[in-house]
């Protein structure tokens, strides 16, 4: 690296701003929140293949399915990939577009089976990362408040 480069970088580097280091906590939820992503993305791809025609043999094509399929697949199509965005950026409105499409899945498997069929595995998996979100949180909270009461000053 020419030296007027490294200087360029040096630079820089004391110029950032120095932030607390995310705890490990911290940094299993984000690897989560961006493995949520990676399968949201694969939902979105297992549906637009299956609209495009480029799974099941072209059965599932959009202008083949029923009203209540194209509705939902249609929705879910675009809910999913936008959730991935989300999650991937690790931008608060992530998990809520992933709990919208999620919910939406599970009610079309729990709610109509007669007309979507049942898929356990998908509402189990569903739940499954569900939980996993929510207890990811309670333990930031927790850790976060403990941290706030190490740090008071005004504690007797």
């Amino acid at each position: 690296m020419p030296a007027g480069l490294a200087l360029t970088v040096r630079a820089m580097v004391a110029d950032s701003a120095k932030g607390p280091r995310p705890s490990l906590t911290e940094t299993l939820f984000a690897l989560f929140l961006r493995l949520a992503a990676i399968v949201s993305l694969w939902f979105a791809l297992q549906y637009w293949a299956m609209l495009t025609g480029f799974s099941f043999g072209g059965q599932g094509r959009f202008d083949l399915l029923p009203p209540a399929w194209k509705a939902a697949y249609t929705a879910l199509a675009v809910l999913f990939p936008v959730a991935a965005v989300g999650l991937w950026l690790l931008v608060s409105w992530g998990p809520v577009i992933w709990l919208i499409a999620a919910a939406t899945e599970i009610a079309m498997h729990e709610v109509y089976p007669s007309t979507f069929g049942v898929n356990r595995l998908l509402v189990l998996t569903h739940g499954a990362i569900a939980l996993v979100f929510v207890l990811f949180r309670i333990a930031l909270f927790v850790q976060r408040r403990r941290q706030a009461r190490t740090v008071r000053t005004d504690s007797p």
